[in-house]
């Protein structure tokens, strides 16, 4: 399943989008977040999945623009560290 955490405004749309089917739990994008923008909760969308997936926070959805300001890409940076830190390509951003 594909879940998109964040929102769409008049500056652009910001969302982290999760393949939960890619995600194993490992926590490693977790870990990799400077921000603690993401943590690992429980799938809603697959109540009988035994891993954890990885989830943004309550607090962060409505400003991941802001949130996540200090890892946005740039010439020099392709990918933000979460993205960079999961093995199986779980994540992505749309900026």
């Amino acid at each position: 399943m594909i879940a998109n955490y964040g929102y769409k405004d008049g500056s652009g749309e910001y969302f982290i989008i999760l393949d939960t089917d890619k995600c194993d739990g490992c926590e490693l994008c977790v870990k990799a977040c400077p921000e603690h923008v993401l943590f690992m909760g429980e799938d809603i969308g697959d109540p009988l999945r035994d891993v954890p997936v990885v989830l943004v926070t309550e607090e962060h959805r409505k400003k991941l623009r802001y949130s996540c300001a200090s890892c946005k890409p740039s010439k020099e940076v392709k990918n933000l560290p979460c993205v960079v830190a999961c093995p199986h390509g779980a994540l992505r951003h749309s900026w």
